[in-house]
């Protein structure tokens, strides 16, 4: 089903960079944001919530330092 979405220009922009860092179309992009908004796919966060039960303590806080990164946002890749 067709929609139309109207954005202004520097998110469009913005929307543009992230797709093409991530080898997606502009709708593949928003497709996959728009499941994970409604619930009906898995952020990064919950899929390391479902799988890190199973680590020890110690592997736990690794697992938190060593992604931590994708928390941080670059602010060049949004102007």
């Amino acid at each position: 089903m067709p929609v139309s979405l109207r954005i202004p220009k520097e998110k469009e922009e913005i929307l543009k960079k992230r797709a093409k860092a991530l080898r997606k179309t502009k709708t593949a992009f928003i497709l996959e944001a728009l499941d994970e908004k409604l619930g009906l796919a898995k952020s990064r966060e919950q899929i390391i919530r479902q799988t890190a039960g199973w680590l020890s303590h110690k592997n736990a806080r690794e697992l938190r330092k060593a992604v931590a990164i994708f928390a941080r946002v670059e602010q060049e890749e949004w102007q």
